[in-house]
């Protein structure tokens, strides 16, 4: 439903964040794309983009549109944070100093160097599920794999990270939507997380020659402040797991659901990439976040004071059809996806990206050369979150090839 307000911009007056809606946006994102290149939430009392161009446009501009107010809707410039914020949470210089110390460790040649040991422990993992036959996508193959793989290449210890890792990673996100009852279950569902991760992200916890000890080299040479890196150490760690482990269960969703495309994929493995993008387009595991304006400013025709916090619903953006096409809603790994923006735009688009798709693809790969048919087996559970959007449960059987 929805009416006009200020500025004549189309009021929204359904909750996006309902379970309803979170289980299934895109009917509610379709409508707030019609109704104009911006809208009102009325629940919330904050402009909302949902549209490709603007989501794009705002996120490429990060002077205007801040982050270091917070990436929710509380402004932390007004509020205590309940964390120390960490790069996802600042502007420059702050920002830079982090950023440039994650890009470093994930580099092209640092990534590639990756690519034994996640092949390695996929080569282990995924033939005893194939022989299995009969598994959970989500609590089999898509948690498990990230949390060995890349744990280990972090070089955390194996001891507590399942129990630990992925609640930490629900608390964490959850402060990037509203304080409602589905943020507060996962604020007890964390409790204590927070102190073990930042306990192993500490310099003598690490295991040598990894990715968290080789940020806390920048220290050593006074590029990266001491107190930050246990901070990056802890942002590295959400940027290949969280986001890992809901691309590969949606990836499996998507393909079980459309074997036509799992057939494309195995008759020519080396569109991985393309399929790695399509997906993330598709399902994005990051629904929605904010920024804040700095300044009075104007977009899209719409009048921004300063101190104004702004929705925008990356999921909706990637479903664009100015952007994608009449058939935005397929899913087609032929498209060309690479403009999704799944992991964001400009200087925060997630720097831990490549970690994420060498992952993928390292599990795509291998299936699509030994897996005939992914199949469903009963009913997927969706992921109800404020901000990431994946499955809980995901009953599947794999036909060998």
């Amino acid at each position: 439903m929805a009416t006009r307000t200020h500025q004549m911009i189309p009021a929204i007056t359904d909750d996006p964040y309902a379970d309803d809606v979170l289980a299934d946006p895109y009917n509610l994102f379709g409508r707030m794309r019609a109704a104009g290149p911006a809208v009102w939430l009325d629940k919330y009392q904050v402009h909302a983009f949902a549209r490709y161009a603007e989501c794009h446009d705002i996120l490429a501009d990060h002077r205007t549109f801040i982050s270091a107010a917070g990436v929710g809707p509380k402004d932390l410039l007004k509020e205590p944070n309940w964390r120390p914020q960490g790069i996802l949470e600042s502007d420059p210089p702050r920002h830079t100093v982090m950023r440039d110390a994650m890009a470093g460790v994930i580099s092209p040649k640092g990534t590639r160097a990756l690519r034994a040991g996640f092949e390695a422990y996929a080569g282990q993992l995924l033939p005893e599920l194939l022989a299995r036959g009969s598994i959970d996508g989500v609590k089999d193959l898509a948690e498990v794999f990230p949390l060995r793989a890349f744990g280990d290449a972090v070089g955390i210890p194996r001891e507590g990270r399942e129990e630990n890792l992925l609640t930490h990673g629900a608390m964490n996100f959850s402060h990037f939507g509203p304080e409602n009852e589905r943020h507060r279950y996962y604020f007890e569902q964390g409790a204590g997380t927070p102190e073990w991760v930042m306990d192993r992200t500490r310099r003598e916890n690490l295991s040598p020659g990894g990715m968290g000890e080789k940020l806390w080299q920048y220290v050593d040479r006074g590029e990266l402040p001491a107190d930050m890196a246990p901070l990056v150490v802890r942002a590295l760690l959400s940027a290949g797991l969280d986001t890992t482990v809901i691309g590969i269960g949606n990836a499996l969703k998507l393909f079980a659901e459309h074997p036509e495309q799992w057939r494309i994929l195995r008759q020519n493995p080396r569109m991985v990439s393309l399929a790695i993008n399509e997906v993330l387009r598709f399902e994005s595991p990051f629904q929605s976040f904010y920024r804040t304006t700095s300044a009075d400013t104007e977009i899209a025709g719409v009048s921004l004071a300063a101190g104004s916090k702004l929705a925008l619903f990356l999921g909706s953006a990637n479903r664009d059809e100015v952007q994608f096409g009449p058939d935005a809603d397929t899913f087609r790994i032929e498209r060309d996806a690479a403009s999704m923006i799944a992991f964001g735009n400009g200087i925060h688009r997630c720097v831990g990206q490549p970690i994420t798709r060498l992952e993928m693809h390292v599990v795509l790969t291998w299936l699509a050369h030994h897996v005939e048919r992914i199949e469903l087996t009963g009913e997927p559970v969706p992921y109800l979150h404020n901000t990431l959007k994946g499955y809980t449960s995901l009953p599947l059987r794999l036909l060998p090839a």
